[in-house]
């Protein structure tokens, strides 16, 4: 259940570290950059960073913009032994922390938290590469090295890379609502929602779902235009021109799981976007979805969510009539290189 969120637009502070990875300090940016109040700060008392490849960052703020942040995310740190987050930054995020602010790390960023006392006793992802080290410094810290990402309510820690973009999307849809991080999802061209964990992407990841005419990306949106009908996997193969097994093989290799419970994702989506932006029976939405009946419906969300599609509309619907509290618009999206009408 979404707990209650501030009236105004929540406001988000990005913290920009000694030698942070420039990925990782763009995903925050990119995915709250619209529909959330953004702001970045500076952990040194310069006000200058410094980034890879010569570059160097600054920010008008500093650790004091934490305490009115909603939302402080922490980038990944460098990972060279001998980076010392600053004291006065350990102690804004315990603040931050005590006063109900949500506190997320993307990636080595969870070595902060740790060290600001965060993640004792609480389970906590980072990168695979990082995880014997972390327990190793923080022994206190139930690492989980498998978890694309997790979400232990006040305190959210993430995997590497790609996985930042995982639990940014994670927290626009708690904080709007499915269908708009599918938007945010489809203007910067990632899933919303990955299943798996990190024990596929060690040592070596699954290539990412293709977004041009290549690949299966004209199959996996044929199967979209189809969620409420029967769809056999022989069927998306065919569609595929591949025997069953080999695009079963290939779908794994290229979309990181089977094609079955990637159309249980999809259509479990579907209907989360319906029940969000729509008051249609749930029997309906469950037909619409390609769940069957609500009974079906309701199994899959107690099993996926831990609720039932009463309960997540409650939450979700915005009421009929009242004023959204601040519309969500995601990131602009990059001119397109390629417009593709789909069939």
């Amino acid at each position: 259940m979404a707990k209650d969120k501030p009236a105004g637009p929540i406001r988000v502070v990005v913290t920009l570290l000694e030698e942070t990875s420039l990925f990782e300090l763009s995903v925050p940016c990119a995915v709250f950059g619209e529909g959330y109040e953004l702001t970045l700060c500076s952990t040194t008392p310069g006000g200058i960073q410094r980034a890879p490849g010569g570059l160097s960052l600054t920010a008008e703020r500093g650790v004091d913009a934490l305490r009115d942040a909603d939302l402080v995310v922490v980038p990944a740190c460098v990972m060279d032994g001998a980076y010392e987050p600053p004291e006065a930054l350990l102690d804004e995020l315990r603040a931050a922390h005590a006063r109900g602010a949500r506190v997320a790390s993307l990636c080595s960023g969870a070595f902060v938290l740790a060290a600001a006392g965060l993640l004792n006793g609480r389970e906590a992802a980072t990168h695979w590469m990082y995880a014997d080290e972390l327990r190793r410094r923080h022994p206190r810290v139930r690492v989980n090295e498998r978890a694309l990402y997790i979400d232990d309510g006040s305190i959210l820690t993430s995997a590497g890379t790609a996985a930042a973009i995982d639990l940014c999307l994670h927290i626009v849809r708690h904080d709007y609502g499915s269908a708009a991080a599918a938007e945010v999802g489809r203007r910067m061209v990632v899933a919303p929602h990955r299943e798996g964990d990190q024990s596929q992407y060690a040592p070596a990841g699954a290539p990412r779902v293709r977004t041009s005419e290549q690949g299966l990306a004209p199959v996996l949106d044929w199967a979209l235009d189809r969620l409420q009908q029967p769809l056999a996997v022989g069927e998306l193969a065919a569609r595929a021109g591949m025997s069953t097994r080999t695009f079963e093989r290939y779908f794994a290799r290229e979309v990181g799981t089977t094609p079955l419970r990637w159309l249980n994702q999809q259509r479990l989506a579907r209907a989360r976007e319906l029940l969000e932006t729509t008051d249609l029976p749930v029997d309906t939405v469950a037909q619409r979805s390609g769940l069957g009946s609500g009974d079906g419906l309701r199994q899959h969300f107690h099993r996926a969510l831990g609720t039932t599609p009463a309960a997540y509309r409650r939450a979700f619907r915005m009421p009929r009539g009242a004023p959204p509290r601040t519309p969500f618009r995601g990131p602009a999206p990059e001119p397109p290189l390629l417009n593709r009408r789909r069939s």
